[in-house]
C-alpha cells in the first residue's frame, strides 16, 4: 500500500506515533517495521516491553508517557509547528522513498514549498566570496525556474543559497529542534525564510544538536531533493557526506569546479572526477534534473502494510535468536545474508532482529545491514 497522500492521522494517532518514535531503540526503520508488524502505533507501543525482554534486555527501554507526548504535541502547535506524518499530503514526496524517512516531520512556515520540485545546494562554511556569489546566482535562477531550494542553514554556501531564494521558497533542514537553531546567529535568516519557505526537523523541539546529528540531517537534505549541488567542499566535509547520501539514495550529484590551489575546491573537483555532473550555469543543472521533474524517472515510495503481520511460531524465533547469536559480530552484515546463512525463515529472522534491536543489542546501518552494538 503506497503511503503518499493516503493517510491523515487523527490527533490521537499522531500522539501514538510521537510516543513510538521517541521510545528507546526505535529509529525510523524500526518504526516502520513495528507499524507493519502490528498494524498501528498503539498496538506496537503495547508490545515494546515484551519484545525488548525477548531480545535479552534486563529492563524495558523508556517509552514516553502519553502526557509527555501530548505536551510535546501542544508545544509544537503553540509554536506554529505541524507534525506531518509519513504518507500525508504535505510530506515531501521524494523523502518517502529513502531507506529511513522520519515518521514525523516537524514543519514550520509555508508548508506548500515542500511539495515543489526541490534542489539541494550545499557547500563550505568558510566559503570564498566567489563561491557564495555563484551559489546565490544558481539558487536565484533555480527558484525563478520553479524549484524550491533545500539547504542546512549553515554559514557560507548554505546561507547564500537560502538568502537568494527567499522570495521563491527555500527549506532549512535543522540538525536540532526548532527551539535550538544552529548557528544561533542565523535565527534572523530563518525568520526571513518562513513567510514563503519552511524549516523542518525530525528532532524534539528542544533538542540541542550534536556532531552526529548533522549527518543525520544531511540524509534529509539529499532525500527530499531531485539532486544535490555542491559548491566548494574540502575533502573531509559535511557537504561530501550529503553527496554520498545523494548517490546512495539514487539522487543526482552535481558539483561546481574550482581552483586546484584552493583546498575548499578539492572535494568538488574529486566529485566531478568520480562522475558528478559538472555545473557552470543554470542550464547545466536543468539538463540533469529536468528529465526527473518531468517524470521520466519515478521513485518508489515506502509503504505501510494494510494490517498486522501473520504471527511467527515461538520455536522459530528461538531458533533464529540462536543462529543470530552465532552469526552477528561488530562488523555490519546484510540481513539477506543472515537469512541465507541462518537457514531460518525471513519472518523469524526479522522478528528476532526486531527484538534484539529493542533490547539495545544490535545496530542498524545503511544498506539493510546490522551489527552487534
Amino acid at each position: 500500500m503506497s503511503t503518499r497522500g493516503r493517510i491523515a492521522l487523527t490527533d490521537e494517532q499522531r500522539i501514538d506515533w510521537l510516543r513510538l518514535i521517541r521510545a528507546d531503540h526505535v529509529g525510523p526503520r524500526t518504526f516502520r517495521t513495528l507499524i507493519n508488524h502490528y498494524g498501528g502505533a498503539a498496538a506496537a507501543l503495547a508490545a515494546l516491553p515484551d519484545l525488548a525482554r525477548r531480545g535479552g534486555a534486563a529492563r524495558p527501554g523508556r517509552i514516553p508517557a502519553r502526557a509527555e507526548a501530548e505536551a510535546e504535541f501542544k508545544a509544537a502547535r503553540d509554536h506554529g509547528i505541524a507534525l506531518v506524518a509519513l504518507g500525508e499530503a504535505d510530506y515531501p514526496a521524494r523523502l518517502t522513498a529513502i531507506d529511513d524517512p522520519p515518521p514525523l516531520l516537524a514543519v514550520r512556515g509555508h508548508a506548500p514549498v515542500l511539495t515543489q520540485p526541490l534542489v539541494a545546494i550545499v557547500g563550505s562554511r568558510n566559503a570564498s566570496a566567489v563561491g557564495v556569489k555563484f551559489a546565490e546566482r544558481l539558487a536565484h535562477d533555480l527558484g525563478a525556474a520553479g524549484f524550491g531550494i533545500v539547504s542546512g542553514l549553515a554559514r557560507g554556501i548554505d546561507a547564500g543559497a537560502h538568502r537568494a531564494s527567499l522570495t521563491t521558497g527555500t527549506i532549512a533542514v535543522l540538525a536540532g529542534g526548532h527551539n535550538r537553531i544552529y548557528p544561533a546567529d542565523h535565527v534572523p535568516l530563518l525568520d526571513a525564510i518562513l513567510p514563503r519557505g519552511a524549516a523542518v526537523s525530525e528532532m524534539p523541539l528542544n533538542w540541542e544538536p550534536r556532531a552526529r546529528d548533522f549527518p543525520r540531517r544531511n540524509r534529509l537534505i539529499s532525500g527530499a531533493s531531485l539532486g544535490v549541488l555542491v559548491v566548494e567542499a574540502a575533502m573531509k566535509s559535511g557537504s561530501l557526506i550529503t553527496a554520498r547520501f545523494a548517490a546512495s539514495q539514487g539522487r543526482e550529484v552535481m558539483a561546481v569546479p574550482g581552483s586546484p590551489l584552493d583546498p575548499r575546491c578539492n572535494g568538488t573537483n574529486d566529485l566531478i572526477r568520480n562522475g558528478a555532473a559538472l555545473i557552470e550555469r543554470l542550464e547545466d543543472v536543468l539538463a540533469v534534473i529536468d528529465p526527473i521533474r518531468r517524470g521520466a524517472l519515478q521513485m518508489p515510495e515506502r509503504s505501510f502494510s494494510a494490517g498486522p503481520a501473520e504471527p511467527v511460531d515461538d520455536d522459530d524465533i528461538v531458533a533464529a535468536h540462536r543462529r543470530l547469536t552465532e552469526l552477528l559480530s561488530p562488523s555490519p552484515v546484510g540481513i539477506d545474508e543472515l537469512i541465507r546463512l541462518s537457514g531460518q525463515t525471513p519472518a523469524a529472522i526479522h522478528t528476532a532482529l526486531l527484538e534484539l534491536e529493542l533490547a539495545g543489542r544490535i545496530m542498524r546501518h545503511r544498506g539493510n545491514k546490522v551489527s552487534l552494538s
